[in-house]
């Protein structure tokens, strides 16, 4: 095809008169669209035959493939960092194993509130705070068993009792919520415990002493 300074001419003998680099600027704009490249690997397909080609490198350079051991041997080190790296961004971080939850009152024997609350006291005085928060909570639930707010249950977690008394003392709902997620970050060992948290629940056990229940009708009975 024959061309004089920006003036292209067809087969035909009718000049094209459009700019060069409007021309290359319009080629490249149509080859970037979508349907160009909907079979291109994803970024990661990627990184995996990136980390694939890596593998391949260290285990031919432990192989003795022209490498050293001592170089090979860091190359493989830097590859399987790589790959932690890769599956970390990939699935996130690792996930803590499931917890054994054997309920707020563990496999410790019956005993009365008044007794949880003087093995509270008496922990938080020595300054052991995980303990004196755990024998609050268990003295604020057998609190309210002994009000007959909560059936006695074996197994009941933290979390069940504050439901089910949330339901029944409506307005300490929140606060009952609060003080079960407070004893599970302690007791399963994601917080460590302090006085502010012995004295969150010190303080909403003797509030929900003096608490009233709402009085819930039964099924079909007369509102």
């Amino acid at each position: 095809m024959p061309t004089w300074g920006e003036i292209v001419v067809l087969a035909g003998g009718a000049p094209v008169t459009t700019p060069r680099d409007a021309a290359r600027d319009a080629a490249r704009d149509e080859l970037v669209k979508a349907d160009y490249h909907r079979h291109d690997p994803s970024i990661q397909e990627r990184v995996i035959n990136w980390i694939t080609d890596r593998i391949d490198d260290a285990l031919g350079a432990l192989a003795g493939g022209g490498t050293s051991g001592t170089t090979g041997l860091i190359l493989f080190l830097v590859v399987a960092v790589l790959i932690a790296a890769a599956l970390w961004w990939r699935l996130g971080a690792p996930k803590r194993a499931a917890r054994t939850d054997l309920g707020v009152f563990g496999g410790t024997g019956p005993r009365s509130a008044a007794e949880h609350r003087a093995d509270a006291e008496r922990h938080a005085a020595a300054g052991r705070w995980a303990e004196a928060v755990r024998e609050q909570l268990r003295a604020l639930v057998r609190g309210l068993e002994e009000r007959t707010l909560l059936d006695p249950r074996p197994g009941r977690t933290a979390d069940e009792a504050a439901a089910e008394a949330g339901r029944a003392l409506p307005e300490h709902a929140s606060a009952l919520i609060t003080a079960a997620h407070t004893f599970d970050d302690i007791v399963y060992g994601e917080r460590t415990a302090d006085q502010a948290a012995y004295q969150l629940l010190r303080d909403l056990d003797r509030t929900l002493e003096r608490a009233r229940p709402v009085l819930v009708p039964a099924a079909g009975g007369a509102a």
